[in-house]
């Protein structure tokens, strides 16, 4: 067989051609088969399905918004929950304050009829039927005070005590009322009892007690003052201040104005000195034994240079003046009567603050002082010459006692 009859080296039959034809066709036919499959599924998705897509996410926002509008809600109803159990206790706190006002009213006019149907008149001072027509007062502010201490009295009335038709304006429009407070010389009507009575005409700002002076009766004394201040004023507050002290009347105003709801209050800087066994030194207790084993303290008490209660424990006081017991120290004494007694013991470190400057800087800083003193003193240091400056660098203003609203 020849080579060109199998077609090697010659050339190509026409049934080759064909087939080739037929390759490049059936390709190209592959190709745009392959371009057509591929736009089909890169097709971008339909609007419809994105609508539904957003509309699935509006319904999450939705419970998000919800979830969050029933936490708000929640939340305003637990602050509603605490402001009405807010104002139930202030209300339960304002009705057994009144009815422990009541109560001593009611002691007070029994011992007062007793007092009378046994032949035993009240004080001149306590009268029964008048009490009915008395005026409403904020508090009454009794300065303890000594046949000797005429310089401090007139560095008080300098100073923190307003005078003359200022006083008279501060007890009606504020209610607040101050006197000095003074008992008798043990010669009734002696030279120290008439210049007092003296003072009293030019100043009109005393109160006299039917009481003895004398250092180691100040127990009695302070019985004393808020037996006969309450027959006298019907105050919601009653005040002790040693005439050595300066105080600032408006704060001190502001102070026991935010108490009143609160039945039997007893406010001061409260302390817990030693039980003082040794004979001679100063505030020696003769019944320290009562007190338990040497070195032992005393209960919590407000030291004896400020301190108020409310109107419930003054009546308390006047009621049980007779079988009430007297230690050596007053302030002592005080806390004593109210041992076992549901008192609110409110310790107020303002009511004790050192003079200049410490109060100076506390001044300074919008938080005054109620009262300001040395402690190593217990009392202003010298304070007939230098309670002025005191006035001056830790005082509230002239104006402030004006422009408070009890």
């Amino acid at each position: 067989m020849s080579l060109k009859s199998r077609g090697i080296g010659g050339e190509a039959s026409p049934r080759s051609m064909v087939s080739k034809k037929w390759t490049f066709l059936l390709c190209l036919g592959s190709f745009c088969a392959g371009l057509l499959f591929t736009n089909r599924m890169w097709t971008m998705p339909e609007p419809k399905d994105i609508i539904r897509r957003t509309g699935t996410e509006e319904i999450k926002m939705n419970l998000v918004s919800s979830d969050c509008n029933i936490k708000s809600i929640k939340k305003q109803e637990s602050n509603d929950i605490i402001g009405e159990v807010s104002k139930t206790h202030h209300a339960i706190q304002t009705l057994d304050k009144t009815i422990s006002n009541l109560e001593m009213e009611l002691a007070a006019a029994k011992a007062a009829q007793e007092s009378i149907l046994h032949g035993s008149p009240a004080s001149e001072t306590a009268k029964p039927t008048e009490s009915l027509k008395k005026r409403k007062y904020l508090m009454v502010v009794g300065i303890n005070t000594a046949f000797s201490s005429r310089k401090r009295r007139d560095s008080v009335r300098a100073t923190w005590m307003p005078q003359g038709e200022k006083r008279k304006k501060l007890e009606e429009e504020k209610g607040i009322v101050i006197r000095f407070v003074i008992g008798h010389s043990a010669t009734s009507g002696g030279i120290l009892d008439k210049a007092i009575e003296a003072e009293d005409m030019k100043h009109g700002d005393f109160m006299r007690l039917d009481h003895v002076e004398g250092y180691l009766e100040l127990s009695a004394k302070t019985k004393a003052y808020f037996v006969t201040a309450v027959s006298m004023w019907d105050a919601e507050f009653y005040v002790k201040v040693d005439d050595d002290i300066h105080v600032n009347i408006a704060t001190l105003g502001n102070t026991l104005a935010r108490l009143r709801s609160k039945p039997r209050v007893y406010i001061g800087c409260m302390k817990s000195g030693p039980v003082l066994a040794q004979k001679g030194v100063r505030y020696h207790e003769p019944e320290h034994w009562k007190f338990g084993e040497a070195g032992n303290k005393y209960f919590r008490h407000a030291t004896g240079q400020l301190y108020a209660i409310s109107k419930d424990l003054a009546n308390y006081i006047s009621i049980n003046q007779h079988v009430l017991h007297k230690y050596a120290n007053e302030d002592v004494s005080l806390g004593s009567w109210f041992i076992g007694l549901d008192v609110q013991h409110i310790d107020d470190r303002r009511l004790c603050c050192g003079t200049y400057p410490d109060c100076e800087w506390k001044a300074q800083a919008g938080n005054l002082c109620i009262a300001s003193f040395d402690w190593s003193c217990s009392g202003i240091c010298k304070s007939a010459e230098r309670i002025k400056e005191v006035h001056q660098r830790c005082g509230e203003g002239e104006n402030a006692i004006w422009n408070a609203v009890f």
